[in-house]
């Protein structure tokens, strides 16, 4: 991955048994065509929950959501 090409994401299919890293700026698109050509629209591939989760968290604490006043 070269500089210009910008942070990988882990797309995961549980359904097939697969888990692939896509640029950011593609990463809505290759899911959508993975679940529309792969399995009829059904919504299975998405990001790796792992770091979705992880996100949230970093999210979460950055916007101080769960701060008490």
């Amino acid at each position: 991955m070269s500089d210009d090409d910008g942070p990988e994401v882990p797309i995961h299919c549980p359904e097939c048994e697969t888990t692939t890293r896509v640029a950011l700026d593609d990463l809505a698109e290759r899911i959508d065509r993975h679940n529309e050509s792969v399995h009829d629209g059904e919504e299975l591939a998405r990001v790796d929950p792992e770091l979705a989760a992880a996100f949230q968290d970093l999210v979460v604490e950055d916007l101080g959501l769960l701060e008490e006043e």
